[in-house]
């Protein structure tokens, strides 16, 4: 075997890794993909014939490229007042995707991604390749130009926000029963019913991209409970799913196209959080044609 196709067969040995990496850094399918095809390209281009951990390398290329990824975001982002809702990685609940679970692995909800977003790109940066991938603090420090000490204070700083995500229920089965509830509540109008699944400080967040009336934001079960009557109809063709692990549903519309996918985060058999993702361009991202299978 030559050289190019040594390096090509090692990449793709770790193509899954970098990926689950990429994901946690940008809470993106697409971007995730992106920064993983730059990695192999810097790849390429570069002579490691003297690198003993090939894997490491990859590793802290694909942080590097993601870092910048960051870093740019926060430069468009930072007149933005807009709800953003992490890309989320849908699959069936039954017999599903390895390479997607992979992606899922370790309790990397919507949740958690949600609050990583609010991080800094360094911060972001030293939580997820130090609590999620063990790499060291020496390894971390030169790729955002600080000492290791320094790296640790940006991880443990990450980790006390990371620490007030909320916790799903581990049973699949109680969450997919609430979310079910929630549903036939909303499509039967029933008031009451849906606040005993909601939690009373339940957030709902609704990323509706360039939509005219953007995103919205609201808190509170009351609040909630109304905003569910309002999108009940449009049920009518959701079909369950996995959103990023948890108990969710992927909303169609007449013709079969996707409109929205819902996660839910289910704590103490209530919903205390619903995270919908309504933008066309981003939806237009996600595979989801399993759940045709």
């Amino acid at each position: 075997m030559n050289e190019r196709g040594w390096l090509t067969e090692r990449f793709e040995a770790n193509r899954t890794h970098l990926r689950a990496v990429a994901y946690r850094m940008l809470g993106s399918i697409s971007d995730a993909d992106d920064a993983v095809q730059e990695t192999w390209l810097r790849l390429s281009r570069s002579d490691v014939s003297d690198v003993e951990n090939l894997r490491g390398w990859l590793t802290t290329v694909t942080a590097r490229v993601c870092l910048n990824i960051l870093r740019s975001r926060l430069v468009r982002r930072e007149d933005s007042l807009d709800v953003h809702v992490p890309e989320p990685v849908v699959s069936r609940e039954v017999g599903g995707d390895p390479e997607y679970e992979a992606l899922t692995a370790d309790s990397v909800g919507l949740a958690l991604l949600i609050v990583l977003e609010t991080l800094a790109p360094a911060e972001r940066l030293a939580f997820v390749l130090h609590d999620m991938f063990a790499v060291p603090f020496e390894d971390i420090a030169p790729i955002v130009g600080r000492s290791a000490t320094a790296a640790r204070q940006l991880a443990s700083r990450a980790r006390r926000r990371v620490q007030g995500a909320p916790v799903p229920d581990a049973d699949l089965r109680v969450q997919r029963q609430v979310v079910d509830a929630f549903i036939r509540a909303a499509r039967e109008g029933d008031f009451q019913a849906l606040l005993e699944v909601l939690d009373p400080d339940v957030v709902l967040r609704a990323d509706r991209g360039e939509i005219l009336g953007g995103s919205r934001l609201i808190r509170g079960a009351s609040e909630v409970a109304q905003q569910a009557a309002m999108f009940a109809t449009r049920t009518r063709y959701a079909r369950p799913a996995l959103v990023n692990g948890a108990a969710g549903i992927v909303v169609f519309d007449k013709g079969g196209r996707p409109v929205s996918v819902l996660g839910f985060i289910v704590a103490r058999q209530r919903i205390v959080e619903i995270d919908i993702l309504v933008d066309p361009s981003r939806l237009r991202q996600i595979d989801l044609s399993m759940l045709d299978e």
